[in-house]
């Protein structure tokens, strides 16, 4: 429900086609000299001005985007040309999470209570697609989902009944059906999930998945390691206390190593603590000694890396190289999502349609 107030957002590219690299990219550089050096996000026309909240980079040149107006794109040249390749009917409503396994296999997620909660899936890049998934219960609200391999997933609601709801597909999206909630801690007064990036729920490895949550007097995450039949919880330094704060999003390299980041969404309000790291699955979280200067709400490793990762909000972005201990600012522009693929390709999504890929800067 907190996607209401917030702006009404994983693992991709598995499997999917790895392009012949260009000569030289940021995140070559990064990963060369472990440093950010003069990075940007380079600005490639979408042909839209949805707001981009969902993101899966397949590789340098693929990608998937979905948003606002029911839209969802993709692109195969690196971002020059974007595809409106958007569920026929659906512009009514909004996607908030798109997972791709590769640039013609993907599964959308339109959030909302009710009806408005759907789940999309395309086998042919968008020329098709079919509707697997409609909430028929007025009390759920789904947030964002993950998917472990091509058939495995998982998907987040808000709480029912005091319970955050997990749906699970074991077909690659094609049919759904909800976990019974025995395993499932208790949520707090107030407390829910941020659909802001696509990234408020998140996996690793094959049985591993984590729930950011805001809105309460704690932010929290939780974890499970068996597809989210069963869920432990642990607090974050992360702002709380108010529907506006909390944990917005999640990465993790493995299943011991991870990234929260968050804050107070409002604009202006101050979000200190704005990033966590955790070295033990989740169960307990420290704050980064340098957070990001504002509020996060999208996070990513750089892929066969140990210790870089990259972070985006509304306010700009930062880069860490030490694992979260400490981040810098290196692009000012709005994004509300991140994503790299296995060929480091990274690509970043937000407001009026807006859409990056890492590059470097002019020297």
């Amino acid at each position: 429900m907190i996607a209401a107030v917030c702006g009404a957002a994983v693992a991709a590219g598995a499997g999917g086609p790895v392009q012949a690299a260009p000569a030289r990219t940021a995140s070559d550089d990064v990963v060369r000299n472990g440093t950010a050096g003069p990075l940007s996000w380079r600005a490639t026309p979408s042909g839209t001005d949805a707001r981009l909240r969902g993101l899966a980079a397949v590789s340098r040149s693929a990608a998937w985007a979905a948003g606002t107006k029911g839209i969802v794109l993709r692109t195969l040249d690196g971002g020059r040309h974007w595809r409106d390749v958007s569920p026929p009917g659906a512009g009514e409503l909004e996607f908030r999470d798109i997972e791709a396994f590769d640039a013609r296999h993907a599964v959308a997620l339109s959030i909302g209570e009710g009806a408005a909660s759907r789940v999309f899936r395309t086998e042919d890049g968008g020329a098709t697609w079919t509707e697997s998934f409609r909430n028929a219960d007025p009390r759920a609200f789904y947030d964002c989902m993950t998917f472990f391999d091509r058939r495995n997933g998982i998907a987040l609601s808000d709480p029912v009944d005091g319970k955050y709801r997990v749906l699970a597909t074991h077909d690659g999206g094609r049919e759904w059906r909800v976990l019974p909630s025995d395993g499932m801690p208790p949520a707090r007064p107030g407390e829910a999930a941020f659909a802001a990036s696509g990234q408020c729920l998140v996996s690793a490895g094959s049985r591993d998945a984590w729930i950011a949550t805001g809105g309460a007097a704690a932010s929290r995450v939780l974890h499970s390691a068996d597809r989210g039949r069963t869920w432990t919880v642990a607090e974050t330094p992360l702002p709380a206390g108010d529907p506006a704060r909390g944990a917005f999003a999640l990465a993790f390299r493995d299943r011991t190593h991870g990234i929260v980041v968050g804050g107070d969404y409002r604009a202006g309000q101050p979000s200190p603590k704005a990033a966590a790291v955790s070295r033990d699955a989740g169960a307990t979280w420290s704050p980064s000694a340098r957070p990001p200067a504002a509020y996060r709400s999208g996070v990513a490793w750089l892929p066969h890396t140990r210790t870089v990762a990259l972070a985006v909000g509304p306010a700009g972005s930062d880069i860490t190289v030490d694992g979260g201990r400490t981040w810098h600012g290196f692009d000012s522009g709005s994004y509300d999502t991140v994503d790299c693929a296995p060929d480091l390709g990274c690509w970043a999504a937000g407001e009026q349609g807006r859409i990056g890929r890492l590059a470097l800067s002019a020297r």
